[in-house]
C-alpha cells in the first residue's frame, strides 16, 4: 500500500524533481510526455528546474531546428514535445481536439460550413507559409465571407495538426502566435498507426503510479478503463491509502518516502499541477480552494508539495508563502529563489528575492 507521500516521491523522482537530471533537454521533454506551455518562456523554467547545467538556448535550438515543436495538444492545450512526438501523438488525441472544438462557440458560427473544404483550404494555405490567426482568417474569409474570421481560423487550430513556429516561444522573445501545420514544418506525416497503449505506459513513466482516471485527467482523452483493462497485463497493480488500484509500470521507481526534497520553483501549468485527476500527491488538501495549476500562477515546491506562489518583477523575485515557512525551509527557498534569479534576469542591475 502507497501512502500520499510515497506518491509524492514517486512523483518528484520521476519528474526529475527530486535531483537535478544531467540529461539533454530533448531527452527530459520526451521522458516527460511534453510540457505544457500556453506560456512561451514558462517550460525554460520548467526545463531549469529538472536538469542539471540546463541553458535556455539549448532549447531555443531546438526550436529553430525544428527538433522540438509547440502545438495543442494534450487537453487541448499547447504543449511543448520533440518533432516526433508530435507525429505520434497529435493522432492519439485528435478526437479530443476535435470534441474540443465541437463543443465551442466557434463551431456554432460556423453551421452549414463544409468542414472538410475549410480544412483543404486552410492546408493550401499555411503550406504556403505560417500565418497568425488573424492572417489566416482574413484569407479563409475570401472563401466564406459571411462567417465570423475568428471561428473559420480557430476550427483549424483544433482539426488540423497546427504547430507555432519561431521566434515564438525562443527564450527572452515575444512575438505573435504564427501557425503552419505540423507536416509542412516538420516535412513529415503523422504516425498512421498511433498507439493509445504505448502513451499510456509512458504516462505511468512519468506520472505513475496511477488510475484510468488520473490518466484521463492529464490527457483529456475518453475510454480510459477499457484502456488500462487492455493494457494491465504489461503493469503492476498496486493501492493506495484508500484501497484504490493504482497502475504503474513494472519498472517505475517508488524511491524511500524520507528521500529528502529539495524547494524547487515550478511555471504556470507545470506537469506536476495537472498530472493526475487526484493532486493530493503535490497540493495538499488544505490549499484546494487556491486553484494552484488552474490560475496560471507559478507555484514553489516545499518539501515536495506546493507551499505557495512566485513571481518575477524588474529583478525581484517575490514569494508568497500559503503558511510561514520554518526557518530552514525558508532559507533553503532563498538560496534556490537567487539561482532562479541568476537564470531568469542575469542582466538585472539588481537582484533581490523576497517573501510576503
Amino acid at each position: 500500500m502507497l501512502t500520499t507521500r510515497d506518491l509524492n516521491r514517486a512523483m518528484l523522482e520521476r519528474q526529475l524533481l527530486l535531483r537535478r537530471t544531467p540529461v539533454p533537454a530533448l531527452d527530459a521533454i520526451e521522458h516527460l510526455v511534453g510540457m505544457q506551455t500556453q506560456e512561451p518562456q514558462a517550460v525554460y523554467v520548467g526545463l531549469w528546474s529538472r536538469l542539471e547545467g540546463f541553458d535556455a538556448a539549448e532549447l531555443s535550438g531546438l526550436l529553430e531546428e525544428r527538433k522540438a515543436v509547440r502545438g495543442p495538444l494534450m487537453r487541448s492545450t499547447l504543449h511543448l514535445v520533440s518533432a516526433r512526438d508530435m507525429l505520434a501523438l497529435r493522432p492519439v488525441v485528435a478526437k479530443r481536439l476535435e470534441t474540443t472544438y465541437g463543443s465551442s462557440h466557434f463551431k456554432r458560427n460556423l453551421e452549414g460550413v463544409d468542414h472538410d473544404e475549410l480544412r483543404a483550404a486552410a492546408r493550401s494555405i499555411l503550406a504556403e507559409r505560417p500565418h497568425t490567426r488573424a492572417e489566416l482568417g482574413n484569407r479563409l474569409l475570401e472563401r466564406w465571407p459571411d462567417r465570423d474570421r475568428d471561428s473559420l481560423a480557430y476550427a483549424i487550430t483544433f482539426l488540423e495538426p497546427v504547430v507555432q513556429v519561431p521566434p515564438r516561444g525562443l527564450w527572452g522573445k515575444t512575438a505573435q502566435a504564427t501557425w503552419t501545420t505540423t507536416q509542412a514544418w516538420l516535412g513529415a506525416e503523422l504516425d498512421p498507426d498511433p498507439s493509445v497503449d504505448e502513451v499510456v505506459l509512458r504516462y505511468l513513466a512519468a506520472f505513475g503510479p496511477a488510475t484510468p482516471r488520473d490518466f484521463a485527467s492529464w490527457s483529456g482523452m475518453t475510454g480510459a478503463a477499457a484502456i488500462f483493462e487492455r493494457v494491465t497485463p504489461r503493469l503492476r497493480v498496486l493501492t493506495d491509502e484508500s484501497r484504490r488500484e493504482l497502475y504503474d509500470v513494472p519498472d517505475g521507481p517508488l524511491p524511500d518516502p524520507d528521500t529528502p526534497a529539495p524547494p524547487r520553483f515550478l511555471p504556470e501549468f507545470d506537469n506536476v499541477l495537472l498530472g493526475w485527476a487526484d493532486r493530493a500527491r503535490v497540493i495538499p488538501d488544505v490549499h484546494r480552494d487556491r486553484q494552484v495549476g488552474l490560475v496560471g500562477r507559478p507555484t514553489v515546491l516545499v518539501d515536495g508539495v506546493v507551499a505557495g506562489f512566485w513571481g518575477v518583477n524588474d529583478g525581484t523575485l517575490e514569494i508568497e508563502p500559503f503558511a510561514p515557512l520554518a526557518k530552514a525551509d525558508r532559507d533553503e527557498v532563498a538560496a534556490e529563489g537567487e539561482r532562479l534569479l541568476e537564470f531568469m534576469a542575469p542582466d538585472a542591475a539588481k537582484r533581490d528575492v523576497r517573501f510576503a
